[in-house]
């Protein structure tokens, strides 16, 4: 463990100090130098009670650290103060300072407290051996408290009373019950907001030397809702345990809903712990006290009474703000980052509640929280500070792609202005992914020559939530050559139309699939990734115009009659195939030749008009 916060010393002269007060106190016993200090003035170190021991035994040393700098101290170590050069001296007869506890091995070792926020407090023990030669009366030690980030650095006194031991038989007594109890040792003070439930839960110690057998903590209730801030709705509030040990460290969990008459403010828990320090010795009691905090209504205060124009406050705004992943797609979750900053250059504001506010649509909130609960608390922020809140949101799914509103709604105090309201407005976009299909693809024809053409036709069709911008359709294959269409913007819903016209460029060597790629821009002109569809178109050879349409019959008659073929034993039905595909060319040739021309007159018209 850490020793003292004012600096380290060399073992070497630590050991000397240790055989001085040895030798000291062996040799000269200590007289009747009781004192008691002012303790009035401390401002951290703060003693409800004063702490009793008896000489001889072991007492633990309890006392509150309370931060009302108006800053957060982090890290906080407390300890015995580790200047020694008063604890023991010769001329300590004559009346000077008398240092109460024996020095040991760790005795100036310091402990960790952790962080104590602006208005805060919590509950320190420190233990240690009284000395035995000690007359009864008053004493004090210096409590020294201090913090990494050097925000606080402070030594204030505790008063001991110190009384004498009554014999062996109560000697053997107090060594049975040493036995002592912390709350809340390291924590921070619990915060609740109504009619929110505060669900927390308490560490409790066991500070002392003997184990605690047959525990029972009991939470102190009370009709008195400015005594006792929480609803009332459990009969019974007990935790209890077997045996705690020495040092060892239990959790007491509750859950308590806040009364809708409580003001705000902070409010001591009292709690009886009940326990054995033997499985048959008698039932002992101890009674310590945890803090809670509480916002609600505000006490009648008189600024309520003033124009609003005439009192000051801070002003909190949105810093900066950023979203995890920068893109957020509708219906997936995200992490919202906010940077709330208090711009005001010398007002400071406290009990800052931060609430979320979605825009809607449809009476239903495009943003969501992750947990259920859309505020957050902070208990301080100074001028010109700045605080960074992190909140887990899920986006509304089926949502048009553009950008929705967050409302931050801010309540919070001022020196001279109480539960001020004021609100922020933050826009964040929300995306869609583009996604289309298409209808049945019409290929007339399906097969062709090499030079010939055929007509593609299909519909587009936007099944998205965004507009689809310039798409353009791509036919590209190794049996054709690549052709390529302007499609235009489609909405969402609607539909747009292909129809354009490929032309063979050498035989099909495959399976005669057509490469189709469809591409199109986002709103920022950004040319997104193709979707790819196949259609199928077979190329072949041109035989020639000539081929059946001047076929002689004649001819193959004169085919001798000793060497038959199979061409002459079915020739008729060859010819009539041959005549029959010949018309179907010619047909579709027709076919295709009557819509150019239709398409060349709309084009003229087109001219014309323009």
């Amino acid at each position: 463990m850490k020793k003292s916060f004012c600096g380290r010393r060399l073992a070497a002269r630590a050991l000397a100090l240790l055989m001085a007060v040895a030798a000291v106190t062996a040799a000269v016993p200590v007289k009747a130098l009781a004192e008691m200090v002012d303790t009035g003035n401390n401002q951290v170190v703060i003693t409800p009670a004063v702490p009793r021991g008896k000489t001889g035994r072991r007492m633990n040393v309890t006392f509150t650290l309370k931060n009302d700098s108006g800053e957060t101290w982090e890290d906080v170590e407390v300890g015995f103060s580790e200047d020694i050069s008063y604890i023991a001296r010769p001329d300590a007869l004559a009346g000077e300072y008398v240092f109460p506890f024996e020095v040991t091995s760790g005795l100036f070792d310091t402990k960790t407290v952790g962080t104590i926020r602006d208005g805060g407090k919590k509950s320190v023990s420190l233990s240690a051996k009284v000395r035995a030669d000690l007359p009864e009366g008053y004493y004090h030690v210096n409590i020294e408290v201090s913090s990494k980030d050097s925000r606080v650095a402070t030594t204030e006194a505790v008063n001991l009373w110190i009384s004498k031991s009554t014999g062996a038989s109560d000697e053997d007594k107090e060594e049975d019950r040493d036995v002592g109890f912390v709350l809340g040792e390291g924590q921070a003070t619990p915060y609740g907001v109504y009619p929110n439930v505060v669900n927390f839960t308490i560490n409790m110690r066991n500070s002392g030397y003997s184990e605690a057998k047959d525990v029972n903590v009991s939470m102190v209730l009370d009709k008195d809702s400015a005594v006792f801030p929480f609803d009332i709705n459990e009969g019974n509030y007990d935790r209890n345990f077997e045996r705690v040990g020495p040092d060892e460290v239990v959790q007491l969990p509750y859950s308590m809903a806040i009364r809708s008459d409580t003001y705000t403010g902070y409010y001591p828990i009292k709690f009886e712990i009940n326990y054995r320090e033997t499985a048959t010795g008698e039932l002992l009691k101890d009674e310590e006290t945890f803090w809670v905090r509480i916002k609600n209504k505000e006490k009648d205060d008189s600024s309520g009474e003033f124009n609003e124009n005439d009192r000051t406050k801070a002003r909190i705004v949105v810093d900066s703000f950023e979203t995890v992943p920068a893109t957020i797609i509708a219906g997936e979750p995200f992490k919202l980052i906010l940077r709330m900053k208090n711009a005001s250059s010398s007002i400071g504001a406290s009990n800052i509640l931060f609430s979320l506010e979605s825009e809607k649509v449809d009476n239903s909130a495009i943003f969501t929280t992750a947990s259920g609960s859309s505020s957050v608390v902070v208990n301080s922020l100074g001028a010109g500070e700045v605080t960074e809140l992190t909140i887990d949101l899920l986006s509304r799914a089926g949502i048009d792609q553009r950008s929705y509103a967050l409302t931050i709604k801010e309540t919070y105090d001022s020196p001279e202005f109480k539960n001020a309201s004021e609100s922020v407005t933050i826009d964040i976009p929300i995306r869609q992914i583009a996604r289309l299909n298409t209808g049945t693809m019409e290929v007339m024809p399906d097969s062709v020559t090499v030079g010939s053409e055929s007509n593609i036709m299909f519909p587009i069709n936007n099944t998205g939530k965004v507009i689809l911008y310039n798409v353009m359709v791509k036919l590209e294959a190794d049996s054709i050559q690549t052709a390529e269409a302007y499609v235009g913007n489609i909405k969402p819903g609607e539909t747009g139309n292909v129809d354009m016209m490929v032309t063979g460029a050498a035989p099909t060597q495959d399976e005669g699939k057509i490469k189709v790629l469809i591409t199109y821009e986002d709103e920022n002109g950004d040319v997104q990734e193709a979707e790819e569809k196949e259609l199928s178109l077979f190329v072949t050879e041109d035989m020639g115009e000539d081929i059946g349409m001047d076929i002689n019959v004649g001819d193959f008659e004169e085919i001798p009659a000793e060497s038959p073929s199979v061409f002459a034993k079915y020739k008729v039905p060859v010819i009539i195939g041959i005549a029959a595909a010949a018309g179907i060319g010619l047909f579709a040739a027709l076919r295709i030749k009557k819509k150019k021309k239709a398409r060349q007159e709309e084009d003229e018209i087109d001219h014309e008009i323009s």
